[in-house]
């Protein structure tokens, strides 16, 4: 699952996740960023391929470090 959360004096205002596809927001000015960024299709397309550049990428040379260190 790919995560990217945007914080503001330690504060968590929006988050996409990839299981959901989309922004969610936390705080009122979360909430309209998430509406603002959910409404550009290039925006959301570019954030769910980033699950496949940098997770699927990465995924066995994470396992394979876990099984290593257990």
């Amino acid at each position: 699952e790919f995560i990217r959360s945007s914080y503001f004096n330690k504060l968590e205002y929006t988050r996409f996740s990839s299981s959901v596809g989309k922004f969610v927001g936390f705080t009122e000015y979360g909430v309209r960023n998430a509406e603002y960024w959910n409404n550009d299709a290039s925006l959301l397309s570019a954030m769910k391929a980033q699950k496949e550049v940098y997770c699927l990428n990465h995924i066995q040379i994470e396992y394979n470090n876990m099984l290593t260190k257990s």
